[in-house]
Formats: structure tokens, C-alpha cells, sequence
């Protein structure tokens, strides 16, 4: 065999050994990979089964936007059923959400409180909607720089009709009634559909203000003036009788220690209402979804949200 062909051969084994090679590796990775979210997927039940039975305390993390999610309910509902859960620490860091979401999350909290104690503890943001879930708290904690407070409701649309007409587009809209198609981005709210819109915000605000005044044990008189839609610190909440008191987590333990004879020692157990798969192997690629298009894009047209100005 000549050098030419010689060469030819030992490239060639040495190409197929390089493949040969990555295929092993390859597999090796599927393996960790496998391996790690079984070990996660161990640690995750290990921990959960650890405390089942136990006495220990629930803590519902309201974070991100708040959407109807019914998964939320169910877990509040389970764990007001559970005779070892001993009460519920609702812990908040969120600027709001739907109008509905919040609705859904303060009565499901309404519901445990019914059976069980409820310590509210605002975080970095706690407004509008979320605001809103925190009225059925028998004790509401913030931060003296918490955000707070935005009891208010919008609605928003846009109007792209000049844009439309600059770009030789006329869009043709049939409907059953003049009111149907209000508001759209297709053309200016008319004074009829302002009236309309306005009277639907003006009713969710009303309910949104008879939940913090039975929350808070004031008259809706009282309310009004507070719910301008504007935001407080934690110390101007505290003295507005918006919050009971300034700490965190530890000040809302001690507080059930000393009113609902919880010691303070008691273990705390996360509420989680997700799947399991989305525990344990999809929640990157899930929470970015969530984030992107849940909270915010399919966010429903009426919300309760704190929007920072520009």
C-alpha cells in the first residue's frame, strides 16, 4: 500500500473513532442531564414528604402579574383541608394584575382565612391587585419602603385609525349594535362608548374599594379618598391604616406565635400550584413563557396593576 492510500485509511479510522467518541459523550450528557432532574425531582419530594403530616405553615409567594390561575385556588383550598397546615404566611412582591386574578386570589385567601389564620407580608411591591389580595389578612405586614396601595382600575386601548388612513387602509367592522366594538383600535371612542367604559371602571373601582374597606375594617367613606389610584410606602400605608405594622417575614412569625399560638419554630412548607413536569424538568422555558405571554400579553382588557409613570 502506497503513502497516499496509507493516509487515506488513517484519516478515514480516525474520523470514525472522533464520531465514535461524541456518540459517547453524548450519551454521557443525556445521562447527567437525566440523572441531575431525577436527583432534583428526589430532593424536591424528599423535602415536600418530610413535612407531610408535620405541623408546619403555608407560604403562597404572590410574585410577577397576577392572573385567574385556578391552579392557585386549588392549592389554597387543599392546604385549608390539610389538618397539618396550621396557617397561611401570604408573602407579596408584585405589581398587580387582572382585575379577575385578583378577584380569584383574594377569595380564595378569603376562604382559608375562614378556617385558618393569615399573615400577609408585602415585600418590594404589593399594589393594585396584589394589593387587593391581602385584604383578607388578619395581620398585614410591608417594609417601610414597600410599594403599596394603587387601589385603582384601568382599562386601556390605542387608536391607529390616522395611522390606518395614512397607509391607505380602511378596516370595515360589522357589529350587532354601536356599542359592541368599544373600544377598538380602529377608530376614536365615541362619547356613547367612553360613558359605557367609564361606568364599567367605575363599578370594578366600587368593588375594589368595599374589599379594602372590609379588609381594613373602614367605611367606604373612608376609602374613597385613599383610592386615587396613586402609591404608598410602607410607612405611609401604616399611617393610613393601610397596613397593620412594619416588618417581614420573622415580625408576621412572631405575631402568630404570640395571637395564634404558632411558635415561631414552626417549619414552613412552599405552596405550589405547578405540575409536576413543570417543577421539575420545563420551568426555564415554562416561566419565561408565563412571564412573556401570560402575564402580560394575555393580561384580560380590565386590570388592576400599578404602571409606573415614564
Amino acid at each position: 500500500m502506497d503513502a497516499i492510500s496509507m493516509s487515506a485509511s488513517l484519516q478515514s479510522d480516525l474520523l470514525v473513532d472522533r464520531r465514535r467518541l461524541k456518540r459517547q459523550l453524548l450519551g454521557w450528557r443525556v445521562a447527567a442531564v437525566a440523572l441531575g432532574a431525577l436527583a432534583a425531582f428526589v430532593a424536591f419530594r424528599g423535602g415536600a414528604e418530610g413535612l407531610s403530616g408535620r405541623a408546619h405553615l403555608a407560604r403562597l409567594k404572590v410574585e410577577g402579574a397576577i392572573t385567574d390561575d385556578p391552579r392557585v385556588a386549588e392549592a389554597l383550598d387543599a392546604a385549608a383541608r390539610d389538618a397539618s397546615v396550621k396557617g397561611l404566611i401570604l408573602s407579596i412582591d408584585s405589581p398587580g394584575g387582572s382585575v379577575g386574578g385578583g378577584e380569584s386570589l383574594h377569595a380564595a385567601v378569603a376562604r382559608f382565612r375562614e378556617k385558618k389564620p393569615v399573615v400577609a407580608v408585602m415585600r418590594g411591591t404589593a399594589a393594585s391587585a396584589a394589593f387587593m389580595a391581602a385584604m383578607p389578612a388578619e395581620r398585614i405586614f410591608a417594609r417601610e419602603s414597600t410599594v403599596t396601595g394603587s387601589i385603582g382600575v384601568l382599562m386601556q386601548s390605542f387608536d391607529v385609525s390616522e395611522l390606518l388612513g395614512h397607509l391607505g387602509v380602511r378596516p370595515e367592522t360589522i357589529t350587532s349594535g354601536p356599542l359592541k366594538a368599544q373600544p377598538s383600535p380602529f377608530q376614536p371612542l365615541s362619547p356613547e362608548g367612553r360613558t359605557v367604559m367609564q361606568g364599567v371602571i367605575s363599578d370594578l373601582q366600587n368593588q375594589f374599594m368595599g374589599m379594602v374597606a372590609k379588609g381594613r375594617h373602614m367605611t367606604l367613606e373612608e376609602v374613597r379618598p385613599l383610592a386615587d389610584g396613586r402609591v404608598y410606602t410602607g410607612r405611609q400605608a401604616l399611617a393610613l391604616k393601610l397596613v397593620d405594622a412594619i416588618g417581614g417575614e420573622a415580625e408576621a412569625r412572631a405575631w402568630l406565635e404570640s395571637d395564634k399560638q404558632i411558635p415561631a419554630t414552626t417549619p414552613v412548607r412552599d405552596l405550589d400550584p405547578r405540575d409536576l413536569s413543570e417543577r421539575t424538568f420545563g420551568f426555564a422555558l415554562r416561566g419565561l413563557t408565563k412571564s412573556v405571554v401570560s402575564e402580560w400579553l394575555a393580561v384580560d382588557g380590565v386590570r388592576a396593576v400599578w404602571q409606573p409613570g415614564p
